[in-house]
């Protein structure tokens, strides 16, 4: 009896113990994450993505900050005709004689002296041609009233609109295909086949959408730090704080939105034996990630469009932060949204995970979408 229940401790010992669904996912997880951090492309193509965002950034917050102020001279008695107008170098001397030398110098633009033979009191002298741009900042202006206060700057609705659809874009696009093409190459040199004997299929499929989705994640965090601390240096923090909750919302709403693309893009992958076929099935997938692209640049200022784009899971990502930023969506809309998109991410990815079983081990030709859906 004692030599039989050693027996099977022994046994028990030196049989590894299978791994869990989870484990097995994690695993597949960090094979994934590994071999796209030894690749030099993703590594170079990540650092020249963070430096255009980093770049843009800080040029134009330099070129807005940068503006040269307009270099004038003025007398104690004109002192007052430029009080308080921004955008001007005022150097106040004691007399006229004085004022017009620094304008033969070429050391100012003009002199604002006093005449009390013109309406205003003042006479604006110039060396040898008008100074427009100082007499635009001279000009007088009514106060402004807006009935819509609160309304965003058109174009700067409009690049907002471009930069979530961009990133949303570029990231669903090169990490989706990345996985379908991972898919193929492993399911043409018989690899998967090795794969499948140590893992479950479906943890396959979920170790590849978790691994690519926590690279995707990183890039999009690493877009956002950059952005802050570009927004901060440049001293743009207006801009920031208008910024901060559709951005937290984007990346909320990313999470979501990609690990569905990516279990189609998966699913769709598997279904050919070739690199050269895959555009033959993820071509739907595809389009799914470009049309609310095209629409949020055409319409970014339609707010029925956006409305609608803003519930449709394969839009919302995009739809609803820009709405979000605009303005225009109540604070329930965003939840409403995103409970729409997480059941949507759920449905897609179970029957991602059966068309990829169903065809993962079918070689030859295209698997048919009845035979990928069906057993």
């Amino acid at each position: 009896m004692t030599t039989t229940n050693t027996t099977h401790a022994l046994h028990d010992a030196a049989t590894p113990a299978t791994p869990s669904f989870l484990q097995s996912s994690w695993l597949v997880a960090e094979r994934e994450v590994r071999m796209k951090l030894r690749s030099k492309a993703f590594l170079i193509s990540t650092g020249i993505l963070m430096l255009v965002v980093l770049g843009s950034i800080l040029i134009g917050g330099l070129v807005g900050g940068n503006e040269e102020a307009t270099k004038v001279a003025v007398t104690g008695d004109s002192a007052a005709a430029v009080q308080g107008q921004q955008g001007l170098d005022v150097t106040e001397v004691a007399t006229a004689e004085e004022a017009e030398a620094l304008v033969r110098a070429g050391d100012v633009v003009a002199a604002i002296l006093p005449d009390d033979s013109t309406a205003l009191g003042i006479i604006v002298v110039a060396d040898s041609e008008t100074p427009t741009g100082l007499l635009q900042q001279l000009s007088i202006t009514p106060p402004v009233a807006l009935l819509d206060g609160d309304a965003q700057n058109p174009f700067l609705a409009y690049l907002v609109a471009i930069a979530f659809g961009v990133v949303f874009f570029a990231s669903a696009m090169t990490f989706g295909s990345t996985i379908a093409q991972s898919v193929v190459e492993e399911k043409q040199t018989r690899v998967v086949e090795i794969l499948m004997s140590a893992v479950p299929v479906r943890a396959l499929l979920a170790g590849k959408v978790l691994g690519n989705s926590i690279l995707a994640f990183g890039q999009i965090a690493m877009i956002t730090a950059l952005a802050i601390i570009g927004l901060t240096i440049t001293g743009q923090s207006e801009l920031l704080s208008v910024l901060g909750a559709p951005v937290l919302w984007f990346v909320v709403f990313f999470v979501l939105g990609f690990v569905l693309l990516a279990a189609l893009f998966a699913a769709t992958g598997s279904m050919v034996s070739r690199v050269e076929d895959i555009g033959s099935t993820t071509t739907p997938v595809t389009m799914l990630v470009m049309i609310p692209y095209f629409l949020v640049i055409f319409f970014y200022d339609n707010p029925v469009v956006l409305g609608i784009m803003s519930y449709v899971p394969f839009s919302a990502p995009v739809g609803m932060p820009v709405r979000l930023f605009l303005g225009d969506a109540q604070w329930w809309e965003p939840l409403l949204s995103l409970v729409i998109l997480a059941v949507t991410a759920l449905g897609t990815i179970v029957l991602g995970s059966k068309i990829y079983e169903n065809s993962l081990l079918k070689l030859g030709g295209t698997v048919k979408w009845r035979d990928a859906l069906t057993h």
